[in-house]
């Protein structure tokens, strides 16, 4: 491709020889003439416009096709489809199960939205199947398209904006509507928005990296969503009474099911493990001394994704801990209570080969069904009136339970969140409604002050 400075143009030519009125576009590159032609005089006028203003931008003219840079730029871009597709194409062997899925979710909402309005648009549902199953796949993994699939990518493809329309401030904050909704239209939580954001933000980065873009202009958008709090509803957390009766509600659902769960939920209220940790707990990383105190080394998670997101195409794969490297640790201590229940379990279930505590009947790990069991413990432990409560509404809300029970015994933030695998900042943020007593614990030791002066 050669370019050139040197432009000169001619005045717009009507077409007589054609049936409908047509105007022709003439200018030179190079002493090399170009035309173009439109079917109106306002597109021709416009379009001579355009060249005259890259012209006096000082643009480059390519000698080749005529065009100014900027006009060669947009019409050799890579469509919004295109940019994403590849994205999750050089970032997928990277990424985490849940991270695939959480991205793919990202990039689906947003190329939805960000499509010229062109005739036959699918169902949005039809939309939705192809772009997971059939674009940000890999191609492996792909199943074969049927007709209703073929139809839906060719319309996706051939509708899907060019990145450089991205410059315009009115796709962007599409894209940013797009990503600060559910899929069922309601407001997403501020956590999900703020991921969903980050990862539009990183395709964007992308898109610099490749040239298609010279800058990001999501940095030029002042768009915020409606600040929600992150904090832990107090509503939801058990007192030790409460917990413990749910424990022993857990054992009374089916024949040995309920049983054989207990324990794993004892986990997530005596050492506030998260569930994906409960499945990855083995018996070698349990101290469990026959009196005193014992503790768990958290070294592997198992969380559940689907198939399509795993490497080894199974629910469940190892990963190390939340927000961590790969190989840390995290040493929990636990009560002689805790002790003796896990005791008990391995005694009574034993471990699978690899030594996993929590297992199906079958050696597997429980999939997230085991909500069905807890909600059947809520009703055998609970009022009425606290069945619809949202006291321990979720399994998750035993960790909640556990954490506020710390900060509320006085243990300093830094241990609890040492505990809990957090932040001393998440923490603080997340459970400070939690904490009760403080303000009346604050107010004698304002009043023991102000009595000495």
């Amino acid at each position: 491709m050669s370019r050139s400075y040197k432009v000169k143009f001619w005045k717009i030519k009507r077409n007589a020889s054609s049936k409908k009125p047509s105007y022709v576009v003439r200018w030179t590159v190079d002493g090399k003439e170009c035309s173009s032609t439109f079917g109106g005089s306002q597109l021709a006028e416009n379009f001579l416009s355009d060249l005259r203003q890259a012209a006096k931008n000082g643009e480059w003219f390519d000698t080749e096709t005529g065009l100014p840079q900027s006009m060669l730029k947009a019409k050799n871009s890579r469509t919004w489809l295109a940019l994403a597709r590849a994205y999750m194409k050089a970032h997928w062997p990277h990424l985490a199960p849940t991270s695939r899925s959480n991205t793919m979710e990202t990039l689906v909402a947003v190329t939805l939205v960000l499509t010229a309005d062109r005739k036959g648009r699918p169902d949005t549902a039809v939309l939705r199947y192809v772009l997971r199953k059939h674009v940000f796949l890999p191609e492996e993994r792909q199943p074969h398209p049927d007709v209703q699939a073929t139809t839906a990518l060719r319309w996706l493809e051939a509708a899907s904006l060019p990145v450089t329309e991205l410059t315009e401030a009115r796709h962007v904050r599409a894209a940013l509507d797009a990503v600060a909704l559910c899929q069922d239209g309601t407001k997403a939580a501020l956590s999900t928005f703020r991921r969903k954001r980050s990862t539009l933000h990183h395709v964007l980065e992308y898109a610099v990296e490749l040239e298609d873009l010279d800058a990001n202009p999501l940095d030029r958008i002042k768009w915020k969503p409606t600040k929600s709090n992150p904090a832990v509803d107090r509503r939801v957390v058990v007192n030790p009474r409460q917990a413990r009766e749910l424990l022993i509600a857990v054992t009374y659902i089916g024949r040995t099911r309920g049983a054989r769960m207990s324990a794993m939920f004892a986990c997530m209220y005596f050492a506030a493990l998260r569930p994906s940790e409960t499945r990855g707990l083995r018996e070698r990383d349990c101290y469990l001394p026959v009196d005193g105190w014992g503790y768990l080394t958290i070294r592997k998670t198992r969380p559940q994704s689907s198939r399509d997101f795993t490497d080894s195409g199974e629910v469940f794969e190892e990963r190390g801990l939340k927000h961590r490297e790969g190989d840390e640790e995290r040493l929990v201590p636990i009560p002689p209570e805790m002790v003796a229940i896990l005791r008990a379990h391995i005694q009574t279930f034993g471990t699978t080969p690899d030594g996993r505590l929590f297992y199906t009947r079958s050696g597997g790990s429980y999939h997230s069904d085991y909500t069905s069991v807890w909600r059947k413990a809520r009703e055998l432990a609970f009022t009425p009136e606290q069945v619809y409560s949202p006291l321990a509404r979720r399994p998750y809300d035993l960790r909640h339970a556990a954490v506020s029970l710390w900060l509320n015994a006085g243990v300093h933030a830094p241990e609890v969140a040492e505990r809990a695998g957090h932040t001393v900042a998440i923490l603080l943020k997340t459970y400070a409604k939690c904490i009760d007593g403080q303000q009346e614990i604050a107010n004698k030791r304002i009043e023991k002050t102000l009595g000495e002066s």
